[in-house]
């Protein structure tokens, strides 16, 4: 199994998400190789390969290999692992843990896990659980564009 994690380049670190992935597989309770993409985090995964920033071909080569992608809350990222079909489980950055300057991400990740697009991560100790569950997991991939041009018409239509 293969795991993508990328925490973006967001100018804050995502030391959090970085430390509970390698105290688990230091644990031996996540089997997997993980590479993670760690921009801007200060934190050093002993445990699993990292590059800070990956080039565009190196990323998208990521996310093809990946069998699970682990992601922050951001959109792009997430949007890649949907249009792939991958198997996604996002860690919101969080303003009280100085990763962001909002909880924006908390709404989009808990808007998401509601669609079955996504398996979120609200507890960082509940990571190893989330990643046991994200290997039966079968995301949600069918876009509601139709149904909001559906809806649109319906309500502009006379």
């Amino acid at each position: 199994m293969k795991i993508f994690v990328s925490v973006g380049t967001h100018p804050q670190p995502f030391d959090r998400l970085l430390k509970e992935l390698d105290s688990l597989i230091a644990a031996g309770k996540v089997k997997a190789e993980v590479f993670a993409q760690t921009g801007n985090s200060r934190y050093k995964p002993k445990n699993f390969a990292t590059e800070k920033f990956v080039s565009g071909t190196d990323y998208e080569n990521s996310f093809k290999n990946a069998d699970i992608v682990v992601s922050h809350g951001g959109a792009g990222t997430i949007i890649n692992a949907l249009r792939q079909g991958k198997k996604l489980v996002v860690v919101p950055r969080l303003e009280k843990f100085g990763e962001h300057t909002n909880d924006h991400q908390l709404d989009l990740a808990k808007a998401l896990e509601n669609e079955g697009k996504c398996l979120s991560v609200y507890e960082i100790s509940k990571l190893g659980e989330t990643l046991a569950k994200a290997v039966r997991f079968k995301p949600k991939v069918a876009s509601n564009r139709n149904l909001l041009v559906a809806r649109i018409s319906k309500f502009i239509s006379p």
